[in-house]
């Protein structure tokens, strides 16, 4: 298996990442990928960019070196209705959103009903494309339960390379989250959550030595191969899904 996109990544639009986006393209290049998503932290984040960023993504550029970029959002889960920091309209407008919960939106540990609420709440939101790193221990929920309504609603689980650096405990719980998609016919998408060009290219490789262990289906891995991309972008309505082949495979 390999990976022909990465559907997570940051720029130094947030402080705490350290590439631009064209420096972030050009590793994407290098690695031999058809599309990277730049998905900057939403304004709730600490040092995230202010909305006016959010809203001027067609300043940049559809291509770099023929790589397709996606513009879009890491959305931040407020609270345990599974609210996210930005408007459907606002949301409705990005390449690709990916919800996530982080401890500067929603402090200290969620008990498995809150974190259920939240997830089935997100299942239903049309908006969101992609959950993410939702393996981490602190907010530990109901993987088949959960991955029963993500793969109804078309969401893509992510397995997030950047938690096996930053979020340690929560890397037992991939496996099982694999094992709830795998039953439930729920996709997957293997990201960087990348903060510099460095992650890119480095924090792949342990998720495809995971799914090779597993023997994980590529046909449940969203960015696995170009035509796998393409379905689920124009399953989710997004009309990059042009961009990047149109029907070709």
């Amino acid at each position: 298996m390999q990976v022909i996109a990465d559907l997570h990544t940051h720029t130094l639009a947030a402080t705490h990442a350290f590439q631009t986006v064209l420096e972030m393209a050009a590793q994407a290049r290098r690695l031999g990928y058809t599309a990277l998503a730049i998905t900057d932290h939403g304004p709730a984040m600490p040092d995230a960019p202010h909305i006016w960023h959010f809203g001027n993504l067609s300043a940049l550029p559809r291509t770099v070196d023929g790589v397709t970029m996606l513009y879009g959002i890491e959305a931040n889960v407020m609270d345990t209705k599974g609210g996210l920091d930005m408007t459907q309209r606002q949301l409705s407008s990005m390449d690709w959103v990916v919800a996530s919960i982080h401890s500067p939106c929603i402090p200290g540990l969620l008990t498995e009903r809150e974190a259920n609420r939240i997830w089935l709440a997100v299942a239903e939101n049309p908006a969101v494309d992609c959950i993410g790193h939702s393996e981490q221990q602190n907010y530990r929920y109901d993987y088949d339960l959960v991955t029963k309504a993500f793969a109804r609603n078309g969401k893509v689980v992510e397995l997030n390379g950047n938690s096996c650096n930053v979020r340690r405990d929560g890397i037992p719980n991939m496996r099982a989250l694999l094992r709830a998609c795998l039953k439930n016919g729920c996709s997957i998408t293997l990201d960087s959550d990348a903060h510099s060009t460095m992650q890119l290219e480095e924090n792949i490789p342990p998720l495809l030595r995971m799914l090779e262990e597993m023997d994980f289906p590529e046909e449940l891995v969203v960015n696995a191969n170009r035509q796998n991309l393409i379905h689920t972008l124009k399953s989710h309505g997004k009309a990059c899904a042009e961009l990047i082949g149109g029907n070709k495979t």
